[in-house]
């Protein structure tokens, strides 16, 4: 699931899934902390209690899953708002196959909802808050539909492209007959953390530990910003020809990073050409991204 923040008037609260498709779930743990920054799980578990909360749920349940266990939903919803009922998520997800809410563990872990779960939590919690989470959420949804757009995605096909020039220039310089298929594939692996290295000054395992992932998908080059792309592109390209001239990955590695914090620097001091190489690219798609970067004069 994809990684990402929203900020409620100071508030830094988590959202993980697909926020364009409407497939987003937010971090009923860090909404919590609006009312308890120590305990939030307390406020999870008071608003679990009430009728109002388990009728929500299940009707949400009702119209989104079908898998859901009505039989164990009545019990809980004919036992709540009684002054012993208790309920956790992991109680509500075990008990009835529920999927609006998601109970994530580890130190990146809590309690997410989907956003219509979300929304009501936040309500319960402040209406004003809520509306704070609304407006930044739709700021991040724009934002990430920007990035599906068709400018973004050319983009990164081209990287895609220039990224398997790079591996035929590691097929054919680094690897040896003699290397194994585990060293091959750790050959490659170590290639692509150079270019993150020097890009982004980790490597892809150190971002999946540091965002708590698990699989292969997102990817650090998946959540890059567009001035990111257009220097990876470059960097590719730069460290095939530096391959095919046999210099050490420790000397590549510094041209590249050096490389990059300049063209960096140059496109932060360059925003209005970068504005109108992505309109170029969302108003034409079927130009050659090649020549319009060539004709943008990027330095190589």
């Amino acid at each position: 699931m994809k990684n990402m923040k929203i900020d409620a008037n100071g508030t830094e609260i988590r959202v993980i899934g697909d926020i364009v498709n409407e497939d987003a779930y937010i971090s009923l743990t860090d909404i919590a902390k609006y009312k308890n920054s120590k305990n939030s799980f307390i406020v999870i578990a008071n608003w679990m209690r009430n009728h109002s909360t388990i009728s929500f749920l299940g009707l949400w349940e009702q119209i989104h899953n079908p898998n859901f266990k009505p039989i164990e939903f009545d019990r809980f919803r004919s036992e709540s708002g009684d002054n012993a009922f208790t309920l956790t998520p992991q109680q509500w997800i075990k008990a009835t196959d529920a999927i609006g809410i998601i109970s994530k563990s580890g130190r990146y872990g809590g309690t997410f909802a989907h956003t219509d779960i979300a929304f009501e939590f936040a309500s319960w919690i402040s209406p004003e808050f809520k509306l704070y989470i609304i407006k930044d959420y739709q700021r991040l949804k724009k934002d990430e539909a920007d990035r599906s757009a068709i400018g973004w995605d050319v983009k990164r096909e081209l990287s895609k492209i220039n990224y398997k020039i790079h591996t035929d220039a590691v097929k054919e310089f680094l690897i040896t007959p003699e290397l194994s298929p585990q060293e091959m594939a750790y050959t490659y692996a170590t290639e692509a953390d150079i270019l993150n290295m020097a890009l982004f000054g980790k490597t892809a395992s150190q971002w999946r530990t540091e965002n708590n992932i698990s699989g292969k998908t997102p990817n650090i080059r998946d959540l890059a910003s567009a001035e990111e792309l257009v220097v990876l592109i470059n960097l590719e390209d730069t460290n095939a020809d530096l391959i095919r001239q046999n210099i050490s990955k420790l000397e590549r590695l510094k041209i590249l990073r050096e490389k990059a914090y300049r063209q960096l620097e140059l496109l932060k001091r360059s925003k209005e050409t970068l504005k109108a190489l992505k309109q170029e690219l969302i108003d034409d798609p079927q130009n050659k991204d090649r020549d319009v970067l060539e004709e943008r004069s990027y330095p190589k």
